[in-house]
């Protein structure tokens, strides 16, 4: 009996040793000695390479018709019609507003008259007046330009007078070119001329216009004019500007020689109470150059003048 006992017993108690062991033994693989070795990294799959079919795309993604090279061949989304600060401001107000600076930038269709230059000019001798402006009529693309300029001295007769008639079409975002009719109401003889030229804004903001005339005498003639406005403040703006005048061969009639018949070197300073409406000051300095000089001496002129200038930038 009591062996049976002793062999119950022992039974039992076997098992507690073996499960105590456990509680320090590791996973089998594991070392519990050294440190733990990391599994053996997997080599990630090969990408399969392209084979031109659309089901290579992304999912969503629409990689066009077969043999399609172009890029963005969709149709542009149309412009969207909602306008942020409408939500804050009055919708009326930020209308006129988007219409203004449409019209000051050219992205404006209907019309527009402006006079860059009304001034007075005071001198050695006698004070004079001039002018030039344009108002042109049409789109972004075709426009009909019409073009005053003109100058005279007080108490004389005006010395010049020249309208133009010019149909504008717009080459790039920049620059227009321009076909039509000028005519010199004075001095006399008057004259026709045919026009070609280009106009518009060169690197850096160069305001630019270059023109070629010819008479219905035959007789060719060319401007060049540029202009750039550098903004001291919003409102303040200094304006230098140079013209260039340039005939093929002498004429007499108008006093007109060979070469670079004359030219204007000035600045203006102008002070843009509003956009539309801007006084000024400045000086310029003119000059009547070659043959062209030698025709003013004999008509008892100066061929060089300094002159002070004042006027009024508009435009409406």
């Amino acid at each position: 009996m009591k062996t049976i006992l002793l062999a119950a017993v022992t039974a039992f108690a076997l098992p507690v040793p073996a499960m105590a062991q456990s509680d320090t033994q590791s996973m089998p693989g594991m070392d519990m000695g050294q440190k733990p070795v990391p599994p053996k990294e997997q080599a990630a799959p090969p990408i399969p390479a392209p084979t031109g079919k659309t089901d290579d795309a992304m999912p969503g993604m629409d990689m066009g018709q077969p043999g399609d090279t172009s890029i963005g061949a969709a149709p542009a989304p149309a412009p969207p019609d909602d306008h942020a600060a409408d939500a804050l401001f009055d919708p009326a107000k930020m209308a006129r507003a988007r219409a203004a600076l449409r019209q000051e930038n050219g992205a404006f269709s209907g019309s527009m008259v402006r006079f860059d230059l009304a001034e007075l000019q005071v001198r050695n001798g006698s004070d004079g007046y001039r002018w030039e402006g344009e108002g042109w009529f049409g789109g972004d693309i075709d426009r009909l330009v019409i073009r005053s300029k003109g100058e005279g001295s007080f108490g004389q007769r005006i010395e010049k007078v020249e309208v133009q008639a010019l149909y504008s079409r717009a080459i790039s975002p920049f620059w227009n070119v321009q076909v039509g009719l000028r005519h010199d109401i004075v001095p006399n003889p008057s004259r026709t001329y045919a026009v070609v030229g280009i106009e518009g804004i060169a690197p850096y903001w160069l305001h630019s216009t270059g023109q070629v005339f010819l008479s219905n005498k035959g007789e060719l003639l060319a401007r060049i004019e540029g202009s750039y406005d550098e903004r001291i403040t919003q409102r303040l703006i200094l304006q230098p500007r140079a013209e260039l005048d340039l005939s093929a061969q002498d004429v007499p009639a108008s006093g007109i020689g060979s070469g670079l018949s004359s030219f204007e070197l000035g600045a203006r300073l102008r002070y843009e109470i509003r956009r539309e409406f801007a006084p000024y000051i400045g000086v310029e300095w003119s000059r009547k150059a070659s043959g062209t000089a030698r025709y003013s001496r004999l008509r008892g002129e100066d061929p060089s003048a300094v002159n002070f200038v004042g006027g009024v930038r508009f435009w409406f």
